[in-house]
């Protein structure tokens, strides 16, 4: 079945849909990953990339793993999905002054690697590209970085650049002098897919011919965990344990992923390969009701649902779903209730979808969170395998497993084409009430060495 979808932007001299498409990848991950093989290679082996708390960033860590001594706080673990390189830069690398560097907000940092190996990866060599019309769009959320700018410090002078989050954006299309539309979005969790709506629809609307779509978390500060202390929404384990039975809250992470997005027309003519096509991109908001930090089952029903039909396929194609699954007993069933409508509907197939969440290796990547989903996606489609998520031996109780064909990924496990093509779909979901969902066509790749 070939899919015509909606939200393509032209066709062919043929006749044929001219899909957005991702054409390069670029990561950094916890557990000392910067290649998307040491990535796969994580993913595929289901390893923990857990740690303990950097002890190089002057936290205040006897206080914060003191917090349930004070009344009305839960507890924090000494465990995090922290970036082993965070605090590393080449400064000379990209033309920033050593000064400059230590006031810029670390995610500026990194993102910038990170846009720089996907390019490469796509085979794009990122030194030629001053003066190109290229797009970047990027997801992030304020990291509470350095000394505050309303004082005399050492890094005045570069405080107003080096915490804004528009310098996200900002700081890759300086350095390679890219011209095209720079934006730094933060839809809180959601970010990542967000960057990647705002990308596609930027390149079908001609804005720019090609674009650089991606997300970065490295915390400045501790701040997330105290927040979810004092709501006693940290796990109890300092484990994400997603659509789990024992799941007790979420665990925070850091990451960064970048993709190349084109036209496949573009990406076919300059010999790039084509990992995925982007069927479809949609984004929602829960709207009032609820508190905004509460997820909400309609909303995320309604979005997969609008997603589907903007793809233009029937939602029985899709096998594997990278899904939001952040570890909350409040959230976690929501999510699947909604994806049990929709994609676990016994009605439409007796072949269920694969769900799993990256989180449950590396932590909850904020506004990276989806960029890494997306990535593990597009991964599990290169390598034709489904990665195991875990702790998905233990599904949890609020779902009716019996009424729906959705099924935790538990193992590694062969992932079989559908007439040469592989679809996914991946979900990002902001605590500010934003909500995301993407679907992807991965079609069958045959050469070697392909990440």
């Amino acid at each position: 079945m070939t899919p015509t979808s909606p939200d393509s932007s032209t066709e062919t001299a043929s006749g044929e849909v001219d899909h957005i498409v991702i054409a390069g990848m670029g990561v950094e991950a916890p557990g000392g990953i910067d290649s998307l093989p040491a990535y796969w290679s994580a993913l595929a082996d289901g390893r923990d990339l857990i740690g303990r708390f950097p002890r190089d960033r002057e936290w205040p860590l006897d206080e914060l793993l003191a917090l349930d001594q004070v009344e009305g706080w839960g507890a924090v673990r000494d465990a995090g999905g922290f970036l082993d390189g965070a605090t590393e830069f080449d400064p000379a690398f990209f033309g920033i002054t050593p000064r400059e560097a230590i006031a810029m907000d670390p995610q500026q940092r990194v993102i910038l690697r990170v846009a720089w190996r996907a390019l490469e990866h796509a085979g794009i060599n990122p030194a030629t590209l001053d003066g190109d019309e290229v797009g970047v769009f990027m997801g992030a959320s304020i990291s509470e970085y350095g000394p505050r700018a309303a004082e005399v410090n050492d890094l005045s002078g570069y405080r107003v650049v080096g915490t804004a989050l528009g310098a996200v954006a900002g700081r890759i299309s300086h350095c390679l002098g890219l011209t095209g539309p720079s934006v730094t979005v933060d839809t809180a969790c959601a970010s990542s897919l967000t960057a990647l709506h705002q990308a596609a629809a930027a390149i079908r609307g001609d804005e720019c011919e090609w674009a650089l779509a991606g997300a970065v978390c490295v915390m400045g500060s501790p701040a997330a965990f105290y927040e979810f202390a004092k709501n006693n929404a940290l796990a109890t384990d300092g484990r994400i344990r997603a659509y789990s039975e024992s799941a007790t809250g979420t665990v925070w992470g850091e990451g960064a992923g970048v993709v190349v997005v084109e036209r496949e027309s573009r990406a076919r003519s300059l010999g790039h390969r084509v990992y995925g096509r982007v069927l479809a991109t949609r984004i929602n908001h829960n709207g009032k009701g609820a508190p905004i930090v509460v997820p909400s089952a309609p909303a995320q029903e309604r979005l997969v649902r609008n997603t589907i039909a903007a793809a233009g396929i029937s939602a029985e194609l899709v096998d594997v779903i990278e899904g939001h699954g952040t570890g909350t007993p409040v959230g976690d069933p929501l999510e699947l209730d909604a994806l049990c409508k929709t994609y676990g509907d016994p009605e439409l197939s007796t072949r269920g979808p694969r769900l799993g969440s990256v989180k449950t290796n590396v932590g909850h990547a904020q506004a990276a969170a989806g960029m890494l989903g997306l990535i593990k996606l597009l991964l599990c489609g290169v390598n034709g395998q489904i990665a195991p998520s875990l702790y998905a031996d233990d599904p949890t109780t609020a779902t009716n497993w019996d009424a729906t064909t959705l099924r935790l990924a538990a193992k590694l496990e062969p992932w079989e084409p559908r007439d040469g093509v592989r679809y996914g779909a991946v979900s990002s979901f902001g605590v500010a009430g934003t909500n995301a969902h993407g679907i992807i066509a991965m079609p069958v790749l045959e050469e070697s060495n392909l990440v």
